[in-house]
């Protein structure tokens, strides 16, 4: 099966990312070490309960080193593997597989972690009709993969890009001189999608009065949250965002809140364990 991303190469990502690893001189230690006719076989497993994500990706780094490699898929990206769960078997060149092992399983604990963080996010909000955001805080050059991972843990992307919508926070409205000019000016602009951030209750009617069509509620307790919600009616969807964590996030779902993002998901996500255990033939 084909895997494919709007906006990612695959190849080009493979290529780079075995480029970065393998360096002028390629893996010296496995052409000094194992014969070039050498036969491995291998099985990839996670050691942690884990949603997995990247497994197509950690694939794609194998069979560019050796086309023939023989890779029989155990599982699929957005499952619940188990602890022990096998999720894939290979067989072919000792070499290639040395070789490709690293970046295979650097970007598959990487993207399953974030696949797991998001899923305990979501299971924290099952029930409360919330629905969980990511956020802009990516590594550079890894957004379309991580946001991916997110919704194979169950979650929902924000915007991908700044041309995805207009946010104006505190800063846009400090330059722009007040919340309901900077919103206004953004509908001048022709802009469809206007998020504003309020961070204060008398914030929220002089940007609705403005044209802002989605209101992100920054740092406020439930209480403050519950109040919001109530004061806007159902008139934009609302987000609360700032400082949420697994242990708060039920509680200011019950606000009801539209959407709840949370920075973290990609930006703090431990990479998942998953090893490779490689066998001679």
């Amino acid at each position: 099966m084909t895997f494919k991303l709007p906006d990612f190469d695959l190849d080009a990502f493979v290529r780079s990312t075995l480029a970065e690893d393998m360096g002028q001189g390629g893996d010296v230690t496995s052409a000094a070490t194992i014969p070039a006719d050498a036969l491995f076989e291998g099985e990839m497993a996670s050691r942690d309960a884990i949603s997995l994500a990247g497994l197509p990706i950690a694939e794609a780094f194998f069979r560019a080193l050796d086309p023939d490699v023989e890779i029989e898929r155990l599982a699929g990206d957005g499952d619940r593997v188990a602890k022990g769960g096998v999720l894939m078997r290979l067989r072919g060149k000792a070499r290639a597989m040395l070789t490709a092992e690293r970046s295979a399983l650097n970007t598959v604990q990487h993207l399953s972690g974030v696949a797991t963080l998001t899923s305990a996010y979501v299971d924290a909000i099952a029930g409360t009709g919330a629905t969980l955001l990511d956020t802009r805080k990516t590594i550079p050059g890894l957004r379309v993969l991580e946001k991916y991972a997110v919704r194979m843990g169950g979650g929902t992307n924000h915007r991908m890009r700044l041309d995805d919508a207009a946010m104006i926070k505190d800063n846009h409205v400090a330059v722009a001189g007040g919340i309901g000019e900077a919103v206004r000016r953004a509908v001048v602009a022709g802009i469809s999608r206007i998020m504003v951030e309020v961070d204060r209750i008398d914030q929220i009617e002089p940007a609705l009065a403005a044209g802002a069509t989605h209101l992100m509620l920054d740092n406020m307790d439930p209480p403050t949250l519950r109040g919001a919600v109530t004061l806007i009616g159902g008139r934009v969807p609302t987000e609360a965002t700032g400082g949420v964590r697994l242990d708060t996030i039920k509680e200011i779902a019950r606000t009801g809140v539209t959407y709840i993002s949370v920075g973290r998901l990609t930006q703090s996500a431990p990479a998942a364990d998953i090893g490779l255990d490689f066998r001679a033939l």
